[in-house]
């Protein structure tokens, strides 16, 4: 399972990079917008684990890129924020799986990563 992490908070982005390989995922993990295009570019991704609110750069226009360039990529959103609470993101994100809050237990958000990861 490959796995991009695109997330601005180091933190956050490490504590979840270390659940998910402990469960054998190879994972990517970026900071902004750049980064991530970058990486879709280079690799295959199942899943991207997502931050909506970017410091640098647009999680929707990285979804966005990765709908084109890895159309099979499926994203998990999360936020600390209330935007797209009502559920929208699905309507402005055809590749959108989930959405989720950034304090979402990481063994959570690692079981949904091979959830969603799994071949369709």
């Amino acid at each position: 399972m490959n796995v991009l992490i695109v997330e601005s908070r180091p933190e956050l982005a490490t504590l979840w990079k270390r659940h998910l390989e402990r469960q054998g995922a190879d994972v990517t993990l970026v900071s902004s917008q750049e980064a991530a295009i970058l990486a879709l570019y280079n690799e295959e991704f199942e899943i991207i684990v997502l931050d909506l609110i970017l410091e640098q750069g647009s999680a929707l226009a990285v979804a966005d890129f990765a709908s084109y360039r890895r159309p099979n990529a499926r994203v998990i959103f999360v936020t600390n924020t209330s935007f797209f609470s009502d559920g929208s993101i699905f309507a402005h994100s055809s590749n959108a799986c989930a959405y989720v809050q950034s304090e979402t237990p990481p063994e959570d958000l690692a079981a949904m990563v091979e959830h969603y990861a799994a071949p369709r």
